[in-house]
């Protein structure tokens, strides 16, 4: 075991830091040994990452969709400072603080429905997406058992789907997707409609809605991605099925769970997903961008009546609470978070941004192993006929100056909002260059 001295510091010898990583660290999705080597980081600002060798790399991923302000943003930066002068953490039972409760207000006034009897005003703040999922679940099912009905515990959903890596997320992402076939028979058996198509369709509207009718009795809720299924596939369908799904919500007394925290504060060119629709759900997910990428932090709203449904229930409130509910550190930097969106530069910024996108991946269309160009907001994808070679890719995307992250058979990118012209240019480029490192793998 290293001794304290032996860690490493941000002066540590060239190659101590991914030597003990490639000893200790268990990364997203990997294995010992790891099949690749990881670049090492050493800072980031605005939208670049400074790695260990010198080298500068546009971060065309946002990390993971969340840093839509890019890195060192100044007034996030002094959020976070001011915070720390106060407090950084104190638990969340029986105390409260401004950061938590202003916070909770701004979601509550900015969601979808504000202002009418569907407004999302009750807020459970939340330490990572995957708990707000589990959270919406939980909330369904209190929700259902105190107003009469306890023999509605699954949910329903649509395949193409991602909601999360724990256990309850897990059982309403693809089931035969990714790596969740492997958890058949051992998670939660949930009804699945299948996959939304692009395009409005009626004959699929019609199979949808009859699902939900024919499962009414024991469902819940209905949970969906609103217009982006993420990393599911990073696929997009017509808003115009939310709406589809919230009147058969309202026919059935089942409710509607949408999640949206890759796509919450602008990604798609609206504030929320859900506004392309005009709808509001009964619970909402959000996370990802709500600090702006610097801390983690993830929120469940719902509407007045499911809380106080659950309130007047048999457990007489929600039963959840997190260690690090209501962080006042992240609270008060997703405060900070929240200015920026109010400003609303993004309002401009996106359709710039899925202009240029649109005209900078159309060439990766003219690639025989190219299935598909999509692109909507800050989301570009080229979609492969074959699974990348992530290493392959990697080293062709990372040579352009760029840093990008292909899974399955996707090269995509959700960039930070920021991101100048001339930075979008970059990140097509490297994008095509991903794409053409794949053609050759598997012939």
């Amino acid at each position: 075991m290293d001794s304290p001295s032996s860690i490493p510091s941000v002066n540590s010898a060239p190659g101590e830091v991914l030597r003990l990583d490639a000893e200790h660290v268990w990364h997203p999705y990997g294995a010992f040994p790891p099949s690749t080597t990881p670049l090492e980081v050493v800072g980031a600002r605005g939208v670049r990452l400074e790695l260990a060798d010198g080298r500068r790399l546009i971060d065309g991923m946002s990390s993971w969709w969340a840093a839509v302000h890019g890195y060192r943003h100044p007034h996030l930066d002094a959020a976070a400072h001011a915070q720390i002068d106060r407090m950084s953490h104190v638990m969340f039972g029986g105390l409260t603080h401004e950061p938590a409760v202003r916070l909770a207000a701004r979601l509550a006034a900015m969601a979808p429905g504000a202002g009418t009897t569907s407004a999302l005003d009750k807020v459970f703040l939340c330490d990572s997406g995957s708990v707000a999922v589990e959270v919406a679940a939980k909330m369904a099912i209190q929700y259902q058992r105190s107003v009469g009905r306890p023999g509605r515990t699954r949910l329903a959903t649509w395949r193409g789907g991602y909601h999360g890596d724990t256990m309850t997320p897990m059982s309403v992402c693809d089931p035969d997707g990714g790596m969740h076939a492997m958890w058949t028979g051992v998670l939660p058996a949930q009804v699945f409609a299948s996959a939304p198509p692009t395009d409005y369709r009626e004959d699929y509207a019609r199979e949808l809605t009859a699902l939900v009718r024919a499962h009414a009795d024991e469902l819940a809720a209905v949970i969906v991605e609103p217009v982006v299924q993420g990393a599911g596939g990073m696929r997009f369908h017509d808003p115009a099925y939310l709406r589809d799904l919230r009147e058969v919500c309202d026919e059935t007394g089942v409710l509607l769970i949408f999640d949206e925290i890759a796509t919450a504060f602008g990604r798609t060119g609206t504030l929320f997903a859900a506004d392309h629709a005009g709808v509001a759900p009964d619970v909402m997910c959000v996370g990802k961008a709500l600090t702006g990428g610097y801390l983690t932090l993830a929120a469940t709203l719902a509407t007045t009546a499911i809380a106080d449904a659950i309130s007047a229930g048999e457990a007489g409130g929600l039963a959840h609470g997190p260690t690090f509910m209501g962080n006042p550190l992240a609270c008060a930097v997703a405060g900070a978070s929240l200015d920026l969106v109010d400003e609303g530069e993004w309002r401009t910024r996106v359709p710039q941004i899925e202009a240029q996108l649109r005209d900078g991946l159309a060439p990766a269309r003219d690639l025989p192993w190219v299935r598909e160009v999509r692109v909507l907001g800050a989301i570009g994808v080229v979609h492969l006929d074959r699974p990348v070679d992530m290493a392959a890719v990697t080293d062709a995307v990372v040579a352009e100056g760029v840093w990008l992250r292909p899974f399955r058979d996707l090269v995509y990118t959700m960039p930070p909002l920021v991101c100048s012209d001339d930075e979008v240019a970059a990140i097509c480029r490297a994008a095509l260059a991903g794409a053409r490192a794949a053609g050759p793998v598997g012939g």
